[in-house]
């Protein structure tokens, strides 16, 4: 595969006439007292709502090196920032830096929006967390920066578990979760609205766990052929299915057509004693506009017990940072990155119990109780494949639309073989 300078790019940046994305020209010889270019650094919300005050103090920490560039942070929502970013990088007005989830920037990698950033710049690169490096590489080469890590626990309510079950713990195998769950929906099935475990129908995510817990993928890379095939037709992948289907139709009694947007909010309004979620959605139940902050410490974390014994794999989420192509100063984007991936910033976000973008750093919060569940999950976790078409595949909605034919009763081997067919038809083809 080659990488590819697609419309949204723009003819200009192909001939490398671009418009610059930042106020005047930048010049890497220059003496850095002299430069006084903008820089324009497109982060999600996250940041400004948690770790503000690590972006004030990198700013500071370049202002002291540049002190005529102005740095412009500009925070994005993930719902629209994909869309934002494709129509700025198709016009003159764009950002130098941008924040990008880790199944994202394959896409970007390969329509050439990313410039190839140097890895020396960067600490603790020897430790970069494998799956976060993997979504930055291609053909051998590095076009973008670990940011943080992300992985999917359970999230309980001790209250509801210690009352149906005489313990506030989760139990360690699914078996013993099982009884538990029997027990909570004898304690709370007078509300037919509850559920002992929410687990919705179309969350791919946790399905594509229970695939990689029987040793199942969504597709394999053939070397031999240089491309992509879809296996979700595989005994392997149709157990992990199969087994998912079955914890749905057993312990989720409100919509199981749904995704797991909401899950959070179920737990906050005392509908489930378990979801499946990302480790800070446990805050979401109790805080914010929807959380419900009578349930302040009856919340709790573990890791999830999967099939045969063996913890459930995680789906390992988390962002990386990247420069545009396109830019004018992406000298000054890659050191600004560099300082706000650094080992002192990610003692920031490690402080705030988020994964830090390397194994170093991961490993005490393996032994911190607020943090062990998912910090554990980290080392064994699976990601998507890391394919041209993912984004397509995504967008088609072909796993949720596959899962929720299975939810309403075709059978597995039905549905995994018209998904591979799906699959197959974009898996391979560049966006």
């Amino acid at each position: 595969m080659k990488r590819k300078l697609t419309a949204a790019i723009g003819v200009a940046a192909m001939m490398g006439l671009a418009a610059c994305g930042s106020e005047g020209g930048g010049n890497a010889s220059q003496d850095p007292q002299e430069r006084s270019e903008t820089l324009t650094v497109w982060l999600m919300n996250d940041a400004e709502s948690t770790w503000p005050e690590l972006v004030k103090d990198v700013n500071a920490q370049f202002k002291e090196k540049y002190p005529n560039v102005t740095v412009k942070v500009q925070y994005q929502q993930w719902g629209d920032k994909a869309k934002k970013l494709d129509t700025a990088l198709g016009g003159s007005k764009f950002p130098d830096v941008v924040e990008l989830g880790n199944t994202e920037t394959m896409t970007y990698i390969l329509n050439g929006a990313l410039a190839e950033v140097d890895e020396s710049k960067y600490e603790n690169t020897d430790t970069w967390i494998q799956g976060l490096r993997d979504t930055c590489t291609f053909e051998g080469k590095l076009y973008c920066v670990p940011y943080y890590a992300g992985a999917r626990v359970a999230i309980l309510n001790t209250e509801m578990f210690e009352k149906a079950t005489g313990s506030k713990e989760l139990p360690q195998t699914e078996d013993e979760l099982k009884d538990a769950l029997a027990k909570l929906g004898d304690e709370y099935g007078d509300d037919p609205a509850f559920s002992p475990l929410y687990l919705p129908g179309k969350y791919w995510y946790a399905a594509m766990s229970y695939v990689a817990a029987y040793g199942g993928q969504i597709a394999e890379y053939d070397e031999g052929k240089g491309e992509w095939k879809a296996t979700l037709s595989t005994p392997e992948a149709q157990k992990g299915l199969e087994h998912f289907a079955d914890l749905v139709n057993t312990y989720n009694n409100a919509d199981k057509t749904k995704d797991e947007q909401d899950h959070a909010n179920v737990m906050a309004n005392e509908k489930t004693a378990l979801i499946y979620g990302n480790g800070w959605e446990a805050g979401s139940v109790v805080e914010g506009e929807t959380g419900n902050p009578e349930l302040e410490g009856k919340i709790a974390t573990a890791g999830m017990p999967g099939p045969n014994g063996e913890a459930l794999p995680s789906f390992i989420g988390g962002s990386d940072l990247a420069v545009i192509e396109k830019s004018e100063v992406k000298d000054l984007g890659e050191e600004w990155i560099s300082l706000f991936t650094s080992e002192k910033s990610m003692e920031v976000l490690a402080s705030k119990n988020i994964l830090p973008n390397n194994t170093k750093q991961l490993e005490p919060l393996k032994d911190n109780p607020e943090t062990a569940p998912i910090a554990n999950a980290v080392p064994d976790a699976w990601f998507t494949p890391i394919a041209p078409g993912w984004t397509s595949i995504e967008k088609e909605l072909i796993l949720p639309n596959m899962l929720l034919d299975i939810i309403k009763g075709t059978p597995v081997a039905e549905a995994t073989k018209k998904a591979d067919q799906q699959i197959d038809e974009l898996i391979n083809n560049e966006a």
